[in-house]
């Protein structure tokens, strides 16, 4: 992921100016390399190591919006909806 394409994520998902770590930018930012690797994965079906990162990445990406879900679920909803994501 480019530093250019990461702050057009950041810059889209920011809750106020300076925001870059919240849990919204956070999942945007993951769901984003999660896409990216699940691409390269499709054309790589041997590379093991880069799939277990992925698993990670998918394991923190549902944490944090359990998380979201439980503090405030209409950012859940509304995040979910502009990633597209099935949860």
């Amino acid at each position: 992921m480019t530093h250019d394409a990461k702050a057009k994520v950041i810059e889209e998902h920011r809750r106020h100016e300076s925001d870059t770590g919240s849990p919204q930018v956070q999942v945007a930012i993951l769901t984003e390399r999660i896409n990216a690797l699940t691409e390269h994965l499709q054309d790589h079906k041997k590379d093991h190591h880069s799939r277990r990162g992925l698993l990670k990445m998918v394991g923190r990406r549902r944490r944090l919006l359990k998380y979201l879900q439980s503090t405030d679920v209409g950012a859940y909803r509304e995040l979910t909806a502009s990633l597209g994501l099935r949860r």
